[in-house]
């Protein structure tokens, strides 16, 4: 694994949010209300499907300090939106793998890394046909699911 940012943010409570890549639409709105409001900690996600990407939109706006797991090797150059938290010590970027690019395989670990490391997970938009749905049967019990 490899890190760059805050480290401290480890220490802080941490809320998973894992969101389908499909979302009904009475659950966007709800998601974006969630994401531009006050949370305890830092939010922690790979960020990765366009809902999760909207929402880190929301947080990095609204000054929420985050924990971006990447499922491939880490940023050779920090992209732009992240740079100012970055600047600001409110970003944690972790890598959890050394490929290249994104697959399904490292996808999955990092969600399930994701899902570890969280004190409180939020599943959006989680049906029996979403690469989630299995996850979030094993964590909703464990963890604080909502």
């Amino acid at each position: 694994m490899e890190y760059l940012g805050n480290n401290e943010l480890m220490k802080q409570h941490k809320t998973a949010f894992l969101a389908s890549s499909t979302i009904p639409p009475d659950m966007v709105l709800k998601c974006y209300d969630w994401a531009a409001g006050k949370h305890e900690g830092c939010v922690v996600s790979g960020f990765s499907s366009k809902m999760e990407q909207d929402v880190l939109h929301f947080l990095l706006k609204a000054k929420c300090p985050v924990i971006l797991v990447l499922a491939r090797q880490m940023y050779k150059v920090i992209p732009e939106e992240l740079k100012e938290a970055m600047e600001e010590g409110r970003i944690l970027i972790i890598s959890v793998s050394n490929a290249v690019r994104q697959s399904k395989a490292t996808a999955h670990a990092r969600n399930k890394y994701i899902c570890e490391i969280a004190d409180q997970i939020l599943f959006v938009g989680v049906d029996e046909k979403s690469s989630l749905f299995e996850l979030q049967k094993e964590y909703e019990y464990a963890k604080g699911f909502h």
